[in-house]
């Protein structure tokens, strides 16, 4: 996974370039290389390890979701955390989300779970890691993804202004936890997950709380209102 043989968002490109020429880069590729010639399906698919990257340039970052793991149900991931491609079911925690937002901004839920229109607008929907095994949560966590990505996050802190950092979950809330709170917005609740959600995600109104924070500042609002079809 050296410099030359990612494609990949120019600005993110440039501003990851040490990343991607250091030895835990070229182990994870190794590492995933090996995983394929053993027969492993990987999600997402290879071209889509940075869709969230390639869809939300580094200087148009307004708002940053945080994941975990790809789903590594077939078909699912594809490369957006939360999100899932046209006709797949809507996991249970992208459902308690479109409760959210129908109590926050009265959007009614989207019959899909498809989220790129949040990508293109400046939403980075990033998980910590960027690959899984089919049918194996978290096989590709400890590989080198999470040192990636908290590079990635730590890019939007040092070089973005006015950012809204929705953190969900103990697990989001730790690896941003450097993030600058003078200089941006950290929103913190539960997971959206059914065996969290109702403990505090629930009326935590992130999603109006964000574009408040980023009218404020003079940026132009998310609009949270996914397509009909995507």
């Amino acid at each position: 996974m050296n410099d030359t043989s990612v494609t990949l968002e120019e600005s993110w490109k440039t501003a990851l370039a040490g990343e991607f020429a250091s030895p835990y880069m070229q182990q994870l590729k190794i590492f995933l290389v090996e995983q394929k010639q053993l027969g492993r399906r990987i999600f997402p698919k290879g071209g889509e390890y940075f869709r969230a990257l390639d869809l939300t340039p580094l200087a148009k970052v307004k708002v940053v979701i945080l994941g975990q793991d790809p789903y590594h149900g077939v078909g699912q991931a594809h490369g957006l955390c939360f999100s899932v491609r046209p006709g797949v079911r809507i996991p249970p925690s992208l459902v308690n989300i479109y409760k959210e937002m129908e109590t926050d901004l009265g959007i009614s839920p989207a019959r899909h779970g498809f989220l790129e229109h949040w990508a293109k607008q400046g939403v980075l929907l990033l998980n910590s890691v960027l690959t899984v095994e089919e049918s194996q949560a978290a096989s590709h966590q400890g590989k080198g993804w999470e040192r990636f990505t908290d590079a990635v996050i730590r890019k939007v802190n040092d070089e973005c202004e006015a950012v809204v950092f929705m953190l969900w979950g103990s697990y989001a809330q730790k690896k941003a936890a450097f993030v600058d709170a003078r200089r941006h917005l950290v929103l913190k609740a539960p997971h959206p997950s059914p065996l969290s959600a109702h403990n505090g995600f629930f009326g935590s109104r992130h999603f109006s709380k964000a574009n408040a924070f980023l009218q404020t500042h003079g940026r132009a609002p998310i609009d949270w209102q996914l397509p009909a079809s995507p």
